[in-house]
């Protein structure tokens, strides 16, 4: 014989099968992947801090090293964290990890069109303030839904964040 549940019981039996079904019923953009150690949303993007990064197979010194960043200010996707290590992904998708001393949080992106207008307002119509070359890494500014605000070599304007990798699609930065 089970024995049956008290009011309390079964007020918590109830609560609990309730929160199971929203979470499973939530879409997977509305449950945001948290880094267990940051505690910051999964994926995200920073870029190289350093002028050059040993990028590993694994979480630590011991790893062997697969790669190595030679590009200062470079936006890289973090996917995961593990202690003091991230792992990292360029444009191109490739990565590993790298130690977090040797990245930062200042937003960077990648040209990813060659000549892209930079417009001095986030309008197509709006006059032509700089172009930018493909794989120039500028400076990532405001975003609003399709346009962000960008600067590199002196020069700054909007751009449409479809020329851009290192910003997601839904991103709006102020």
């Amino acid at each position: 014989m089970v024995p049956r549940a008290s009011g309390r019981g079964r007020v918590f039996s109830f609560f609990l099968s309730t929160v199971v079904a929203a979470c499973v019923a939530l879409p997977l953009a509305a449950q945001e992947r948290r880094g267990p150690v940051t505690n910051l949303p999964l994926p995200r993007y920073v870029s190289m801090k350093a002028m050059e990064g040993n990028v590993r197979r694994g979480p630590s010194l011991s790893h062997r090293i697969d790669w190595v960043f030679k590009r200062r200010g470079m936006p890289l996707m973090i996917t995961a964290e593990h202690g003091h290590w991230r792992r990292v992904q360029d444009r191109d998708g490739a990565g590993g990890w790298v130690h977090y001393a040797l990245i930062s949080g200042v937003r960077t992106v990648l040209i990813e069109k060659d000549m892209v207008e930079g417009h001095s307002r986030p309008d197509p119509n709006s006059p032509v303030a700089a172009v930018f070359e493909m794989g120039v890494v500028a400076k990532l500014g405001d975003c609003d839904p399709d346009w962000c605000r960008i600067s590199a070599g002196g020069y700054r304007g909007w751009v449409e964040k479809s020329a851009l990798w290192g910003v997601a699609p839904d991103e709006l930065r102020d």
